[in-house]
């Protein structure tokens, strides 16, 4: 029995002996090796991708003025063209017989003015003879007027004639590139046609059109004090096109819509882009990218933050290297495998810079310090 009682006394002991040992790590995390960073800025340039469109400077649809056949297609898609040139004939054999038969009937008219005219004539000196009475003297000079008032509307049946014969010869109204032709030789078009006949597109010089959100510009416009200030001062802008290469001339953001589109919140801009290769084509999309040089940035692994929700975690260790998390925001953007934060750290502060996520509150950090 007594053997019993002195076995359970060291058993005891043995227990209270590892209690008192541990109780120096109790509520604390254990201890693990991370590399941290010390807290510096800089200043940084950051680039911004908006999703674009590209128009030439000038696309002109090209739809008839008039109804008819096509008879002749003198250009193919992609050809170059100049002001004036012809890119389509319709059938002209109508409209030749309508002006023929205006002009026919003008030349009826001033027949008929003339005769008019020899009447009125003649009632004058029967009327000064007292042959007739002024009422027939009036009655021949309303038919002279009347006669006049014919050859008028001859002539301008003439006139409407004619121009409806010159409009089946559709010309281009600038220079530029012909686009698709949708229709063929034979195929009826006229003026309420869907589709145009093609569309000519002056492609000298590109406009690309983005958008950017709201706050974005309101940021920008207090910034630089109004809208076109704002615009004036943006830097040069890159074309990035939609096999990721880079256009190799840079742009110049030009103007800025004055409405908001209510449904996305955003305002449209439009860059101007010289095309004299002729590389960018009318309806091609693309990105535009804008740089944007900040200072006094501080810069930190996106490894050194744990995502909660709509806000970031950094672990910031103190002297005694124990670390504490800390809630930062972070700006939107994005370079390589570092991010901005715009509040919550300050110069000097040591951080953890790797393995973020496998840290917990209190945990004592071994500090390696990280070169940025």
């Amino acid at each position: 029995m007594q053997i019993k009682i002195h076995n359970l006394a060291i058993t005891a002991l043995a227990v209270t002996t590892l209690m008192s040992c541990s109780g120096k790590q109790q509520g604390q995390a254990p201890s693990a090796s991370y590399k941290t960073l010390k807290i510096e800025t800089q200043d940084i340039t950051v680039n911004s991708k908006y999703s674009a469109t590209i128009r030439g400077c000038q696309d002109v649809q090209i739809v008839p003025q008039v109804s008819g056949t096509i008879h002749q297609i003198l250009v193919t898609e992609g050809q170059k063209v100049k002001a004036g040139q012809t890119l389509f004939v319709i059938d002209q054999v109508p409209y030749r017989a309508a002006l023929n038969t205006a002009e026919a009937a003008l030349e009826a008219a001033k027949a008929g003015e003339a005769t008019a005219a020899l009447n009125y004539e003649a009632k004058k000196k029967l009327r000064a003879e007292n042959v007739i009475s002024d009422f027939d003297l009036q009655t021949s000079y309303n038919s002279l007027l009347t006669a006049k008032a014919q050859v008028s509307q001859a002539n301008a049946q003439v006139v409407n004639a004619r121009n409806n014969l010159s409009y089946t010869t559709v010309s281009s109204p600038s220079d530029g590139v012909v686009g698709e032709l949708p229709y063929k030789k034979g195929a009826l078009v006229g003026p309420s046609i869907q589709t145009p006949l093609t569309t000519v597109s002056d492609i000298d010089q590109m406009h690309v059109y983005f958008s950017m959100t709201e706050g974005q510009l309101l940021a920008m416009v207090r910034e630089s004090g109004n809208l076109d200030k704002a615009i004036a001062e943006m830097p040069e802008v890159q074309l990035q096109l939609v096999d990721g290469s880079m256009y190799e001339i840079p742009g110049k953001v030009e103007s800025a819509s004055a409405v908001i589109d209510r449904t996305t919140g955003s305002i449209q801009l439009r860059a101007a882009f010289a095309n004299p290769g002729h590389v960018l084509h009318s309806g091609s999309s693309g990105s535009v990218i804008i740089p944007t040089h900040l200072k006094n940035q501080i810069v930190i692994p996106i490894k050194a933050t744990v995502q909660l929700q709509d806000r970031f975690r950094v672990w910031d260790v103190d002297k005694d290297g124990i670390a504490h998390g800390i809630l930062v925001t972070l700006r939107p953007e994005r370079i390589g495998d570092k991010v901005i934060v715009s509040d919550g750290l300050k110069v000097g502060q040591q951080i953890v810079a790797e393995g973020a996520g496998m840290v917990r509150e209190g945990q004592d950090v071994l500090r390696k310090d990280l070169k940025k």
